[in-house]
């Protein structure tokens, strides 16, 4: 499992529609598109990797109160054992109508022997 098959499967679960990199179809009223940021080796003594540390931006786009989302989508990333780095309010885009939220994450897959 990587990163961006843990957030696909946890915005689906809460429910809200799920792209990664751009939203393909006809955009709904409040909808995610997952960013995948960087994958990192930690090197220990050894130097060799013992972890993979993924990150990703979760974007937030809702023509409603966008808070409640963030909530929600906060609170499940932290009960799947997902750091977040970063909570941002983007702005407000004028010519669509949607509010975006960025919620940055980071998660630990250790590598196999």
């Amino acid at each position: 499992m990587n990163i961006l098959e843990e957030l696909n499967t946890l915005v689906t679960a809460i429910p809200l529609p799920v792209e990664t990199g751009v939203f393909s179809g006809l955009a709904p009223d409040e909808y995610v598109v997952i960013l995948p940021l960087s994958d990192i080796f930690e090197v220990h003594a050894d130097n060799r990797p013992g972890f993979d540390v993924q990150e990703a931006r979760i974007s937030l786009f809702s023509k409603n109160n966008y808070l409640e989302r963030k909530r929600q989508l906060t609170t499940a990333l932290i009960n799947a054992d997902f750091t977040v780095t970063e909570r941002r309010y983007i702005g407000h885009e004028d010519d669509t109508g949607y509010h975006h939220y960025a919620i940055d994450v980071a998660k630990n897959y250790r590598l196999e022997d």
